[in-house]
């Protein structure tokens, strides 16, 4: 390897794990060759060369599983690329469910790889068994095998991925520590090392476990925390053949690897154990930690009955090492939006092996071409908030999110660990109505209320769980009475200044060149005509908007507008994010209910829809704003934080003859979804557009400033009908439950797949949202003449299918 350290570089890339790597031989192969990547002490020293190996390839969304399957095919060949040995082998993998509930959710599984094209089977006790003879089947409901799942030797692995970045180029220095990032005009231009400083266009942290403290050194939030992840490796067992595919038992927290004629069994367990608090030492290199075979014998002891040939076969390795993990167990990847030019690839959640080929190949792309090459909001490091860096916060919750790689994906499961961070000032008074809260972006939200005498607490299931009738009470009470809801935590932003019409005319679809006292539901969209967010703009005077987005999403959206303000424009934006509790109240009652507590003209012609006006309640005043996103009359109610607690008094003291009901989020979902309302991250992404998600009518198109994107959709709309295109579904059987993912059929042929579901209590089935694919054109008569089903857990349900929302088509309830 190059000894020399050279005093420039078009891309530092800091870490010399299989993803640094992975990045560096990604870059090189798209042209970029003045690419230099360095290692504090030896290529893989940090957690990669301990890793187990595992390629899988089904993740839970389409394109980290498209990414997985790069990966795997990019292994396949990389030896006969490079000539470094991989170690790579499809063998494929096994997955063990022992309960039905795990079975569901493996067929689930199933059913999903469909539609991203992954081969999968779904096996009885008696077919594991003969697979895996060794394997004691009791208590086994099934499995599923995917035989394209691979293992390889990652330090091997990692080497040929280093041998093929040089051989396009790439400088690759080991013992060599960077000791700052140097920054700039708020981009990042360089590193420091211990010696010498290089300069350069673009810095990536590959950092590992040492990533959250490169990024906090510049101000950049990286949210990752190191937990120790223990395995065994056997003495040779004869019994053991070299065909064998990893098996997973997840009910037990275990997986299994034939290495070399031993036995790994390695382990995600529940209460894992953070490590590195007081830091990572100096001269860590290659370091093991040391062995708690206390915490490791409850998995052991499961092991040994399920695979009896353990009882008799010596142990040759206890293995303790550290892997980094995230708060929500999915990487980080992407520009910082804190820093320009500086991108991040790490806390991998110990599946940075089969995540790396994909990984550093998306990331070199989003790099080269300034956007990433797909939606990659599941890892995109703008979803995480602030807070989330907090080193309390991290500590507590990866203790949870090791485990839960291999604990039950519970549809709406929540995080039991490092709750409470965010709270709306209603809280405690939501608390004391039976709320039962969940949590999004930190905030506590209530998700449904519990009656007087139920604890608010989920029993979960993948049929219908314990809050199911109770969420049906306040979905009917918004659907043909009233209900207020707490929507706190909602992202609100600022733009301010004499020129700021003029830049959000460029950065919105629509057109917002409105009145004072008008909001207009707009998207913003790069200049591919994805959407980037879907938010609502209220302008509240000449030079003076209020932006109102997702919670979940306010740092990617605050990220994107700061981005795309003019360094010469007056234009300024601030999150008011947490000065202004929003209360909507919603339902066919809700004039009727506030017009008793205020003396603003609430009619319909005193108070159109889509506008916004300041009312006063009680001893505060606040911003009204007529809009809906359940479907109904109603009114988003903006107070200032410190009047809410009254306001909320006197609007639940006034509801009590109108039978005002609290509703949480899961109601909120299914209102939406039965009006076909889109979800951002889930229905629409970055790499879909207006066009394909029906929502033209939110684009100006002859708006005097035209809007990012708009020459990416004329060129589509020119095109005539799309070939993608976004339909609403009801199952025609009353029961089964739709949540995202499953594959959607016309006449037996999966066409596309469910964005997004819930129960449509007022249509009286599950919905989903979904695009379908048709090379002619998704066509009303494309529609109405096919028969189309969505496939649940391996069985098909007949539905109808809609371009138009089932529920009120024609939007009258909100017009009332």
């Amino acid at each position: 390897m190059s000894k020399e350290l050279p005093k420039q570089a078009r891309v530092v890339i800091i870490g010399g794990g299989v993803v640094g790597c992975s990045t560096a031989y990604h870059l090189t192969k798209l042209g970029w060759k003045d690419v230099v990547l360095l290692e504090r002490k030896q290529l893989t020293c940090g957690t990669t060369w301990h890793a187990a190996g595992l390629v899988g390839q089904l993740r839970a969304t389409m394109n980290l599983t498209r990414l997985a399957q790069y990966t795997a095919g990019l292994y396949e060949t990389l030896e006969e690329e490079t000539g470094q040995a991989t170690g790579f082998m499809q063998r494929g993998s096994i997955a063990v469910a022992t309960h039905k509930e795990r079975m569901e959710e493996l067929l689930r599984g199933a059913s999903m790889a469909k539609t991203f094209g992954l081969e999968v089977e779904t096996m009885g006790p008696d077919e594991i068994k003969s697979m895996w003879p060794l394997v004691n089947t009791d208590g086994v409901v099934g499995g599923v095998f995917l035989p394209k799942d691979g293992q390889c030797n990652p330090t091997d692995t990692t080497q040929a991925l280093a041998k093929g970045a040089r051989m396009g180029g790439a400088t690759i220095l080991e013992n060599v520590k960077v000791t700052e990032i140097l920054t700039r005009d708020g981009r990042a231009v360089g590193v420091s090392t211990d010696q010498g400083d290089i300069e350069a266009e673009y810095v990536v942290n590959c950092g590992g476990m040492w990533g959250r403290e490169l990024g906090h050194s510049v101000g950049v939030n990286t949210p990752l925390h190191a937990c120790e992840h223990f395995y065994i490796v056997t003495e040779p067992i004869a019994e053991l053949t070299n065909k064998l595919p990893v098996m997973r038992i997840p009910d037990e927290c275990a997986y299994y690897k034939e290495d070399a004629g031993k036995l790994l069994l390695g382990a995600f367990e529940p209460g894992a154990k953070p490590w590195g608090m007081d830091g990572i030492p100096e001269d860590f290199c290659f370091d093991e930690l040391p062995e708690d075979f206390d915490h490791f014998a409850p998995v052991l002891e499961a092991a040994m009955k399920r695979l009896p040939i353990l009882e008799s076969s010596g142990i040759r390795t206890f293995f303790n090492g550290p892997e980094s993990f995230t708060p929500d167990d999915a990487y980080l990847l992407g520009e910082a939006p804190e820093l320009k030019n500086f991108f991040m690839a790490c806390g991998f959640n110990s599946i940075g092996i089969q995540s790396a080929g994909g990984a550093g190949k998306v990331l070199s792309e989003w790099i080269v071409e300034g956007h990433p090459p797909m939606d990659l909001w599941d890892v995109d490091v703008r979803r995480m908030m602030p807070f989330q860096g907090n080193k309390t916060y991290l500590r507590e919750r990866v203790t949870e999110t090791l485990g839960l790689l291999y604990d039950m994906h519970w549809p709406y499961r929540q995080y039991e660990t490092a709750r409470g961070a965010r709270q709306s000032i209603l809280h405690d008074r939501l608390a004391s109505r039976g709320a039962c809260f969940g949590t999004v972006a930190g905030w506590e939200r209530p998700n449904w209320f519990a009656p007087k005498g139920v604890e608010p607490k989920y029993e979960y299931s993948y049929k219908r769980q314990n809050w199911f009738e109770y969420a049906k009470a306040e979905h009917m009470a918004v659907r043909e009475n009233v209900g207020i809801f707490d929507m706190s935590s909602f992202s609100k932003f600022l733009v301010q200044g004499r020129d700021a019409e003029t830049v959000l005319q460029r950065i919105c679809a629509n057109d917002v060149a409105v009145p004072v006292g008008r909001a207009v539901y707009t998207q913003w969209l790069n200049e591919r005509g994805g959407i980037e967010a879907d938010l609502t703009v209220t302008r509240l005077a000449e030079d003076r908007y209020q932006i109102v987005t997702a919670g979940a999403s306010g740092v990617r959206d605050f990220d994107w507008l700061n981005r795309h303000i003019p360094d010469d424009a007056h234009a300024f934006a601030t999150d008011i994010s947490s000065g202004l509790v929003v209360l909507p109240v919603m339902g066919p009652n809700a004039r009727a209910l506030l017009q008793k507590i205020t003396d603003a003209d609430l009619s319909h012609e005193g108070f159109p829809f889509a506008t916004a006006r300041e009312i006063e309640i009680g001893y505060a005043k606040l911003l009204a704003l007529r809009i809906t996103y359940v479907g109904e009359l109603g009114w988003e109610l903006y107070i200032p934080t410190e009047f809410a607690p009254d306001v909320f008094d006197r609007i639940m003291a006034a509801g009590e003859e109108f039978g005002l009901k609290p509703c949480g989020m899961h109601v909120l979902d299914s209102c939406r979804i039965e009006k076909a309302f889109r979800h951002f991250g889930h229905d629409i992404t970055d790499e879909d557009t207006p066009v394909e998600a029906g929502l033209m009518f939110a684009c100006a198109m002859d708006k005097s400033i035209p809007f990012i994107g708009r020459d990416a959709i004329a060129r589509q709309k020119d095109e005539g009908v799309p070939k993608k295109r976004m339909l609403q579904f009801l199952l025609q059987d009353p029961e089964p439950l739709l949540y995202h993912n499953e594959p959607i059929l016309r006449d037996g042929e999966i066409v596309g797949r469910v964005t997004s579901g819930n129960y449509g209590h007022a249509l009286g089935g599950a919905v989903g949202m979904g695009y379908v694919d048709c090379p002619d054109g998704v066509t009303k008569d494309y529609v109405e003449s096919g028969k189309f089903e969505i496939e649940v857990a391996g069985e098909r349900f007949a539905a109808n299918a809609s371009l138009r929302p089932m529920y009120d088509p024609k939007a009258e309830r909100v017009k009332q």
